[in-house]
């Protein structure tokens, strides 16, 4: 299947690794040019070179902590510099570290703030009148199924990536009209670093082996396994396509099952 994103310009956060790695890998595949931004210089550089090999993708690597002004800025300033505009936004950022109510003071949680909720307005808010201007546009947030299902120990990503959707759920609105679509995915239990780091903190709260900790989330899964990078990028690809057009304003989940909603 064409998607029809062969010269489209993705700028893609968080993408030297994991589910924003996967949804880079995805967008190349189709033919789209890539500005890919993290905060670790090496790996998305290393994460750069090994996509451009595999597709032939014009991509650019810019090294960036989207959580403040000035990163934002300089990614997006980059992006421009290089492909003139950017057609295609992928919002992601670490999630925030776990813990319960009383584990996280303020300070924790205004830099939840601005890694979660705060990277997703300023970088809309950069490439926003650009997509307008050419009346064609896709936004894409990777949230998490703490948006639509909290998650135990997840008090910050609950209570913030719960904003993201609705933020996003209201400019999907009033942008629709220009032919710009806004979603999000929800992943869930995924084979990354993120899950590899939850797993880890759950299992020295409990005082089990990680072991014990990934056993009960595959037991809680309908598929019974984790899922695979690769299987969230196809989605990805897809809502940021052509193929696409009349889907916005949606979350979906990404998770086997896991979310126990009927919507």
């Amino acid at each position: 299947m064409d998607l029809g994103l062969r010269g489209k310009v993705a700028l893609v956060a968080a993408s030297s690794k994991g589910l924003g790695l996967a949804t880079a890998r995805e967008l190349a595949a189709e033919g789209a040019s890539l500005a890919m931004c993290a905060r670790g210089e090496a790996a998305l550089e290393a994460a750069r070179r090994d996509i451009a090999k595999e597709t032939g993708a014009d991509a650019i690597a810019i090294a960036a902590d989207v959580s403040t002004t000035a990163g934002v800025e300089q990614v997006t300033r980059a992006a421009l510099e290089r492909f003139g505009h950017v057609d295609i936004l992928v919002i992601n950022a670490g999630g925030p570290p776990a813990g319960t109510f009383d584990k996280h003071d303020w300070k924790a949680w205004q830099a939840a703030v601005d890694l979660t909720l705060r990277s997703a307005v300023e970088l809309t808010r950069a490439v926003l009148p650009g997509m307008r201007e050419r009346r064609w546009g896709r936004i894409l947030a990777i949230n998490s199924i703490a948006a639509k299902q909290p998650v135990d120990n997840l008090m910050l990503s609950n209570s913030i990536r719960a904003a993201v959707t609705g933020f996003l759920r209201t400019l999907a609105s009033e942008v629709a009209t220009d032919g710009i679509t806004v979603n999000t995915i929800l992943p869930g239990y995924t084979r990354t670093e993120r899950v590899e780091q939850l797993t880890a903190a759950n299992a020295r709260k409990e005082g089990v082996d990680e072991k014990e900790i990934l056993s009960r989330l595959e037991r809680e899964i309908p598929m019974r396994r984790l899922g695979e990078p690769r299987e969230f990028g196809a989605l990805a690809a897809f809502l940021c396509s052509d193929r696409a057009s009349y889907i916005t304003a949606q979350s979906i989940a990404v998770d086997g099952g896991w979310i126990k909603g009927l919507l």
